[in-house]
């Protein structure tokens, strides 16, 4: 199906009601979708601060850049991190459509799918990264615009099961909408700094009172889970709703897929 016919107004994003829907979903679903992140972001915080130092991880260092070594683990910190983000966002583009669909959350036929798309989802996440920074380099617009064309990505290697295709799906989901979704990006992204600012504040606090690294990593990774955990949802939102405009296929459709 295409994404208009003769005659017929493109069906719009909807991008408030995907930006409410998914704070909805994180919000109501909290506990669920903090633990389901936090596990695979402490084990990756931890990983980094093992390779980079400790330090450099929490903000109260300076990575040494004077040596290969440092290059190495600079390089396997990045290559943790994709590993984290694909493992997490695997896991909650699943609980979205079943938070979505009014179900319970359901780890266990999460976690299969989440692990069989990690490797496409890191290669592909690592391109579209180097893309996305060149653009950002070049000037923030042509940066956002590379995001928002690959940006539903991960839904289409976890629930289409596309593989290495997984960019040319997004690129031809994404297309025509690409500004609706950089708005839905940026509005998010407003939305969660002012949250992300009162959880540092908070962080600050016990990281001054009790001065302790450990409990600086525990917390950092805290944060970080809200920051994927409503972006995640997001962007299975948005893939969610162009499946139906595009295509006629409902979320239910969807998430029969892991069923």
């Amino acid at each position: 199906m295409s994404d208009t016919t003769a005659g017929q107004i493109k069906p719009s994003l909807g991008v408030g009601a995907l930006v409410s829907d998914s704070f909805a979903i994180f919000f109501g679903k909290f506990l669920k979708v903090f633990l389901i992140a936090y596990g695979p972001t402490l084990i990756g915080l931890l990983i980094s601060g093992a390779l980079m130092g400790f330090g450099t991880i929490v903000g109260t260092a300076t990575p040494d850049l004077d040596s290969s070594i440092s290059f190495v683990a600079i390089f396997l910190t990045i290559l943790v991190q994709l590993v984290v983000y694909a493992v997490t966002t695997a896991l909650l583009v699943q609980l979205a459509y079943d938070a979505k669909l009014g179900r319970d959350v359901r780890l266990g036929r999460y976690v299969g799918p989440a692990f069989a798309a990690v490797i496409p989802i890191v290669l592909l996440g690592l391109v579209s990264g180097i893309l996305f920074m060149i653009g950002f380099a070049i000037f923030v617009v042509p940066g956002l615009w590379i995001y928002a064309v690959f940006s539903v990505m991960v839904p289409a290697v976890v629930i289409e099961r596309a593989g290495f295709s997984g960019l040319g799906r997004s690129a031809a989901l994404t297309k025509e909408y690409r500004w609706p979704i950089i708005g839905a990006i940026c509005l998010l992204i407003i939305i969660a700094i002012v949250i992300n600012l009162a959880a540092s504040f908070l962080v600050g606090i016990i990281s001054t009172i009790f001065g302790s690294v450990a409990l600086d990593i525990i917390l950092s990774a805290a944060i970080s889970t809200i920051s994927a955990g409503i972006g995640s949802i997001l962007i299975a939102l948005i893939y969610a709703r162009l499946r139906e405009i595009k295509e006629g296929v409902s979320v239910d459709q969807i998430a029969a897929v892991f069923d």
